[in-house]
C-alpha cells in the first residue's frame, strides 16, 4: 500500500527534499483538498527544511493509501530522478493522478496543477514566454465590442461574447476593461491609450479582443454606412503595440482576437446535399458583414504578436442572436479546456480543427510572430 510504502522512504524523504520541492508538494495536495489551510500552515511556520518534510508526509501517510498515492504521483512529476531514487515509480497510477489534479475555476476555466506547471517549466524552459509572480504582476485586457449601429444591423448576441470573454480573460488574472460602441476614432483612441498604461511594465502579456461588423482588414466603427466611412484599419492594432510605440510591452506577448467578417463569402459548401443540417442551421444566424470590400494594404510588425481572427480573408463570420458568436463561443470552451497544459497556439489549432469538423466558417491565425510558446497558466 502506498501508505506503507511512504513509511519505508520516510528518513530517506527528509533528509534528500529541499524547500522548493516541499513548497510545491503542499500547494499540489492543497489545491485537491488532501491539506487544509491550516495544515499547510502547520508545516510552514517551521523553520527547518527537515522538520517540514517531517511533518508533511507524516501527515499525508495518516490520511491513508489514496493520499498517499496521489503524494507519490506529485512528487514523480515535479522530482522525477529522486523519486526513483526512493522507488516510488511502482505506486504511481498517473492517468487517476491526472483527473484528480485539474480543478476548476468557478467559471469553468481547468486549473493548470503546480506539478504540470514545473513540468512544462523544467522541461521548454527558455522555449517559452516566462510569467511574472502573481502577486505582483498586473496584467491588463481590452475588450471593445461594437454592438449598437446608425446604420448597420445590430450585432444581436454580441453582449453574450462580451460577458463571457471577460469571464475568460478575469480567470486568467487578467484585469479587464471594456469598452461598447465606439466609432473608428473612439476605436484608435482607446487603444493608444490602453498602450500607454503603466501597468504593462509589470505585466507578462497583454489581450485586446475586438468585435464588430468588418471588411477584409478593417473593422466598422458604430456610424459606418459603408466601406469608406467611419472605418478602423486592423494595421493601426499592430503599430500601436509594436516595439517602438508600447515598449513597456516589448518582448512579451501580445494577443490580438478579432471577431468580424472579411467579406461576403460563405466559409463552406455543400456537396449533393439536400436540406442539411448546415443549411438549416444558418438560417438563425447572423453574420458580421456590412457590405462586401477590397482588400488594403497591410503593414509589417515587429515581435510577439499573435492574432486570431473568427474566419479567413474575403468570408463571413456567423453569430447566432442569442447564443453569441460561433468563433468567441468555441475560442472560450477551448481555452477553458485545454489551456491549462497546452500552449494558445495549440489551443488555436484546436478551435481550427473543431471548424474543420463543423463547416461553416474556418478561423485564421494572422501576423503571428511569436518568438516562444506562450503558455497561460491558468490559476498561476
Amino acid at each position: 500500500m502506498a501508505d506503507e510504502k511512504l513509511v519505508d522512504v520516510r528518513a530517506k524523504f527528509v533528509q534528500s527534499v529541499n524547500e522548493d520541492i516541499i513548497s510545491q508538494l503542499l500547494d499540489e495536495l492543497h489545491r485537491v483538498k488532501i491539506m487544509k489551510d491550516e495544515e499547510v500552515e502547520g508545516v510552514k511556520k517551521n523553520k527547518k527544511t527537515q522538520d517540514q518534510a517531517r511533518i508533511l508526509i507524516d501527515n499525508v501517510r495518516k490520511k491513508g493509501p489514496e493520499a498517499s498515492r496521489l503524494f507519490i504521483d506529485f512528487f514523480l512529476v515535479q522530482n522525477p530522478f529522486l523519486a526513483k531514487q526512493l522507488d516510488l515509480q511502482s505506486f504511481s497510477t498517473a492517468p487517476v493522478a491526472q483527473e484528480v489534479q485539474c480543478l476548476e475555476s468557478k467559471n469553468g476555466t481547468k486549473l493548470c496543477p503546480q506539478s504540470v506547471f514545473q513540468q512544462i517549466k523544467n522541461k521548454e524552459g527558455a522555449e517559452i514566454y516566462p510569467i511574472n509572480d502573481r502577486k505582483t504582476r498586473t496584467r491588463l485586457a481590452l475588450i471593445i465590442c461594437n454592438i449598437n449601429f446608425d446604420s448597420l444591423n445590430d450585432r444581436q448576441g454580441a453582449e453574450v461574447d462580451l460577458e463571457q470573454m471577460k469571464l475568460l480573460l478575469e480567470d486568467l488574472d487578467y484585469n479587464v476593461e471594456i469598452a461598447t460602441n465606439l466609432n473608428s476614432q473612439g476605436i484608435t483612441t482607446c487603444l493608444k491609450n490602453f498602450a500607454t498604461r503603466e501597468e504593462h511594465q509589470a505585466s507578462d502579456g497583454m489581450f485586446v479582443v475586438l468585435m464588430s461588423h468588418g471588411y477584409q482588414d478593417s473593422l466598422c466603427g458604430v456610424h459606418s454606412n459603408g466601406k469608406d466611412s467611419d472605418i478602423f484599419p486592423i494595421t493601426t492594432i499592430f503599430s500601436t503595440f509594436n516595439n517602438i510605440y508600447c515598449p513597456a510591452l516589448r518582448g512579451k506577448p501580445k494577443v490580438v482576437i478579432i471577431q468580424a467578417c472579411r467579406g461576403e463569402q460563405r466559409g463552406y459548401m455543400v456537396e449533393n446535399v439536400e436540406d442539411s443540417a448546415i443549411s438549416a442551421a444558418a438560417d438563425c444566424l447572423q453574420s458580421d458583414m456590412p457590405l462586401q470590400t477590397d482588400a488594403i494594404q497591410r503593414v509589417n510588425v515587429e515581435t510577439d504578436f499573435l492574432c486570431l481572427y473568427s474566419t479567413t480573408p474575403d468570408h463571413v463570420s456567423w453569430r447566432h442572436p442569442t447564443t453569441g458568436s460561433l468563433f468567441i463561443t468555441q475560442l472560450i470552451d477551448a481555452m477553458k479546456k485545454d489551456a491549462w497544459n497546452c500552449n494558445l497556439e495549440e489551443v488555436f489549432r484546436k478551435v481550427m480543427s473543431h471548424f474543420a469538423s463543423n463547416p461553416c466558417q474556418m478561423p485564421s491565425k494572422d501576423r503571428t510572430t511569436l518568438t516562444k510558446k506562450f503558455y497561460l497558466f491558468p490559476g498561476h
